[in-house]
């Protein structure tokens, strides 16, 4: 299963100019979106398909193979309903830093827990999550009206609407990291894979 259509969702003058400069596909949104989730369900309520796949703005360098793989699950179960990817951490700064999300699982790769704290507290191995998220359409129209709980709101993150209420996400191991772009150190990283030569 491949991705068919690539649409940029924002409320953001400044966004749109950049898609429409290199011709991509664009989807002004409402501006008062809790996430983005939610901004991606204002979209799709508009857009036929079976799959959703949300890669954040965040992650300019996920790998495509990644992407493959947090869709491959709903092959193989019609029940998921949502799923993700996490990989293992190595630097013990990533592990210490805000800005990195991790994830902890339980023993047939479901999420019990995302949390911006080191997650679990001593032993490991530890995992970070990745911003990727694949949906089914008809889970996607119904998240927006899921109510936000303490959790997401303590933690800002919005997959964990999804645990608070009863819901479970697939994650997938994945070899495949990425630099999320959270601090201006990140985009100077970014900015120095992505420069020619």
């Amino acid at each position: 299963m491949a991705v068919e259509r690539v649409i940029i969702a924002t409320d953001d003058a400044r966004i749109a100019t950049a898609v429409r400069a290199f011709g991509g596909e664009l989807r002004l949104t409402r501006a008062d979106h809790p996430s983005g989730t939610d901004r991606l369900a204002e979209v799709v309520a508009n857009e036929p398909c079976d799959l959703v796949v949300n890669v954040q703005g965040d992650e300019p360098l996920l790998d495509p193979r990644a992407i493959a793989q947090a869709i491959a699950p709903f092959l193989h179960d019609s029940a998921l309903v949502a799923a993700t990817l996490k990989t293992l951490i190595h630097d013990p700064r990533d592990l210490a830093s805000p800005h990195i999300v991790k994830v902890v699982t339980d023993h047939e790769g479901f999420a019990l827990y995302f949390s911006r704290a080191p997650i679990p507290a001593h032993a490991g191995p530890h995992y970070k999550h990745l911003g990727l998220y694949v949906y089914t359409r008809a889970f996607l129209l119904r998240f927006p009206m899921l109510p936000i709980g303490p959790l997401e709101q303590a933690e800002r993150l919005e997959q964990l609407r999804i645990l608070e209420n009863g819901y479970r996400i697939k994650v997938v191991e994945t070899p495949y990291d990425s630099i999320s772009v959270d601090t201006p150190e990140d985009l100077a990283r970014v900015e120095a894979l992505l420069a020619p030569g």
